[in-house]
């Protein structure tokens, strides 16, 4: 009973202050549920990468796989067969149904393990496989986004379409050839060995970790930093809150203490009352995050596909843990947000309780710690940036970095602050540096936001917009012919080709097939010696006569991907389909492209794979004949519009796609600075509510409430342009690494770095305006106080 009239006293004061209430409560929210929003988006994009490796029971039976990278023909499945090999053929492939590309997968439902039944309705008797034969079995999701008459099979990966093996080797135009044989998990005693029957093939192991999840590992680590970021600056608006209501609550802790209050059960109810404000706010925040989750995961989705060419569900599907977690992380960000001032209530004597702490007390020793961990961070950065290898290295380079910084700022402003006291002229200017450095131990936590808000924006922003501009340049030279045009038939190609040959400066066939390089799918481009290729295509790393070398068959060109994936540099052989191997005699970037790609001339492309596709051509011809030769050509064989396409129209498509991919990072940017402005003016609230003190003596030698209103205006602007000058190092070394350590580790090319200082004025015009905005209404307090106000401070004074 005691207990609840404490709580009851302690509640009274939320009544009587409601702001300080909807701080800790939105604070504790925002928090919640951006962590919680990107915690669900990662959870559904590994439910779908796990889907994803279970596929075909690829995470527990062993597969027989050809071991140049190629295909295993139908003969030796057949010789496996009949000598008792227990296998079962697949065929992968990528497939477009209308403008989607999908994962093509044909199996045979009789021959296929009992573990790797994906689709019961395809093996449920005769008559359904001999009509099954031609259906197309996809998740209920692609089934219902691309129609095409597929049906729904529960149960599928996103982007995965699942048929008939014959029926795929139809489509896919690969009769006769297999990807991979599934091994049943039980085989016959005594059949022959693998190597007397098919050559060229070898038994992997299952992996069970799935190459997508690994894979991605970069993007959902960059993700879960977002949220943390905005979690920890969220904390600071908690923090803030509450400390503002330790601070005022310390007379009636005093009171309750005097009046024979153990200090024990005191602590005990301040703890539930915490915690009970931290699950009111943590189940607003878990629906807040669910919400983000459901609006922010058709970008991430997008981003995983242009970037990795994973698919991932669009809806979301959380277990209750998920909401359990939610509110625990919300009660453990309130306690931890809360502890210090706990500590301080806990140990203060009983008559010392009701003193106002002193911020100040202890700052120069709590400096030198920062400095010294700011410094060791700093040193723990550059060490794994010159000796650590791998994704997680690069990461903890970005952590040492922003932790570095996170520690210098408030040593890094009170040594500024220091310095301009010392020059100032004037007992007015030296009380203003001197209680601006009197009010930094205060603002700290939030100048540590806003600073670690806008760095993490601007590197970020650098690293795509870096991107952005690589992108466009290397699509003016990806895409150097002026039109593109796809036929319907091989005839009515060559009919085409022939046709352009009066009206065009040059066609440039485009052939293409699509096979598996190393392992995994591929594209192997087929290119003729033209002047095109020699003046516009981007190469990183080249040979000498490397155009001569590819046309004649003599060399290949690889893609960035490659190149990083299998450690092939100039002058290696790359294995293609059929043991078919050629030196690499140049590497060029191929930027947004999940896949493995070859270059190789057009004739040695065509003696090996004499059904290549030729119904694509690149069309050169003046840029002002352009747009009429392509109406002559629709017109004249009667072409659909989207068979005859500009440059510019691909490029516009192009920049699409690379702005939706993106635009789940701009979203988490705004957040995240949204929320750092909140947490300026939670801070800027809590220090002008115990500010009286020291503006009353200055206000009686003569200042006016107007003057000292602007001084604080002034005070919170420079902080923040202090902390804004502070971040622009910072957001650039942030971009830095991304660019030169983790985007190569993550995606598997590298991208210069440019500076974009416009972006740097309008993020610092954007972090002045958030702290004005912040400081804005403790300022017009100030402005508008009453004098008596101000004279009660020498009323109460001792």
């Amino acid at each position: 009973m005691r207990g609840l009239v404490v709580l009851g006293a302690l509640a009274s004061h939320w009544r009587r202050h409601p702001v300080q209430l909807a701080m800790l409560l939105l604070g504790l929210s925002l928090a919640t549920g951006l962590w919680t929003g990107v915690q669900a988006i990662n959870a559904e994009a590994r439910a779908s990468y796990s889907r994803a490796a279970q596929t075909l029971a690829g995470d527990r039976l062993n597969r027989i796989v050809p071991q140049d990278g190629g295909w295993i023909a139908q003969a030796d499945y057949i010789a496996l067969r009949r000598a008792g090999w227990q296998v079962s053929p697949i065929l992968e492939g990528e497939y477009r149904i209308g403008p989607v590309r999908v994962r093509l997968l044909g199996i045979d439902p009789v021959t296929l393990p009992r573990q790797a039944q994906m689709v019961p309705e395809m093996a449920s008797d005769l008559s359904a496989l001999a009509g099954a034969r031609k259906t197309l079995y996809a998740a209920p999701e692609t089934a219902e986004r691309l129609g095409q008459g597929l049906v729904a099979a529960p149960g599928l990966p996103v982007g995965v379409v699942v048929t008939d093996i014959g029926e795929a080797q139809r489509r896919l135009g690969l009769e006769g050839r297999i990807s991979r044989l599934i091994l049943a998990a039980e085989q016959p005693l005594g059949i022959p060995d693998l190597a007397t029957l098919v050559r060229g093939v070898a038994v992997r192991a299952p992996d069970a970790s799935g190459d997508m999840a690994r894979l991605t590992d970069s993007f959902h680590l960059n993700l879960t930093a977002f949220g943390m970021l905005a979690f920890l600056v969220g904390l600071f608006i908690v923090q803030s809150a509450i400390g503002l209501a330790f601070e005022q609550r310390r007379a009636m802790v005093r009171t309750l203490r005097a009046m024979g209050m153990p200090l024990l059960g005191l602590m005990v109810v301040m703890i539930s009352e915490l915690v009970g404000l931290a699950l009111v706010a943590g189940l607003i925040g878990v629906a807040m995050g669910y919400g983000v989750a459901r609006e922010l995961l058709p970008g991430v989705s997008a981003t995983l596909r242009g970037l990795y060419g994973a698919e991932v569900a669009g809806g979301l599907d959380l277990p209750a843990v998920w909401w359990l977690w939610g509110l625990l992380i919300a009660v453990a960000g309130t306690l931890a947000a809360a502890a210090l001032h706990l500590v301080q209530v806990w140990r203060l004597p009983l008559l010392n309780t009701a003193k106002v702490g002193g911020r100040v007390a202890g700052m120069a020793r709590l400096l030198w710690l920062q400095g010294a961990a700011s410094l060791v961070c700093a040193a723990l950065a550059l060490g794994l940036l010159l000796f650590g290898q791998g994704l997680l290295s690069g990461f903890g380079v970005l952590a040492g970095l922003i932790l570095s910084a996170a520690a210098g700022l408030p040593v890094v402003l009170a040594g500024l602050l220091a310095l301009a006291r010392r020059m100032a002229r004037g007992a007015l200017a030296e009380w203003f540096w001197a209680d601006t450095q009197a009010q930094l131990p205060g603002l700290s936590l939030a100048l540590v936001a806003l600073m670690l808000a806008l760095a993490t924006n601007l590197g970020v922003g650098t690293m795509v917009s870096s991107f952005r501009q690589t992108f466009v340049g290397w699509l003016d030279q990806r895409m150097a012919a002026e039109l593109y045009v796809t036929t319907r038939t091989e005839a009515e190609a060559a009919s085409v080709a022939d046709w352009l040959k009066t009206r065009a400066d040059a066609v440039l066939p485009i052939l293409t097939v699509e096979t598996q390089l190393y392992g995994a799918p591929g594209e192997v481009f087929g290119v003729i010696d033209h002047s095109t290729y020699h003046d516009n295509w981007p190469l990183l790393q080249q040979s000498a006569g490397v155009w001569q070398a590819v046309a004649a068959g003599e060399g290949a060109l690889i893609n960035e991907q490659l190149h990083y994936r299998q450690h092939l540099a100039l002058g290696d052989l790359v294995v293609l389909p059929a043991g078919w191997s050629v030196p690499v005699v140049g590497i060029y970037s191929d930027y947004g492209n999940p896949m493995a790609q070859v270059i190789v001339g057009s004739a040695v492309l065509a003696a090996h794979f004499p059904d290549v596709s030729g119904l694509r051509m690149g069309v050169r011809v003046a840029p002002a004949r352009a747009q009429a030769l392509a109406e002559d050509l629709r017109e004249t064989f009667g072409l659909p519009v989207r068979n005859v396409v500009d440059q510019s129209s691909i490029k516009a498509v192009s920049l699409q796609v690379f702005e939706r991919t993106f635009g789940v990072t701009a979203a988490l940017n705004g957040l995240t600075l949204g929320v750092a402005g909140v947490a300026m003016f939670a801070s800027l609230l809590t220090l002008a509510a115990g500010r009286l003190a020291q503006l009353a003596p200055v206000w009686a030698m003569g200042m006016t409430r107007g003057a000292l209103a602007r001084a604080e205006f002034a005070r919170s602007l420079l902080l923040a342009g202090l902390a804004m000058l502070m971040a622009l190092p910072v957001g650039l070394g942030l971009a830095w690494v991304l660019l030169n350590v983790v985007n190569v580790e993550a995606f598997g090319w590298r991208l210069p770095m440019y500076l974009f200082p416009l972006d740097w004025l309008r993020l610092a015009a954007f972090g002045l305006i958030a702290a004005a905005i912040a400081a804005a209404i403790p300022v017009r307090r100030l402005a508008r106080i009453a004098p008596s106000t101000l004279l009660k401070v020498f009323a109460n004074a001792s």
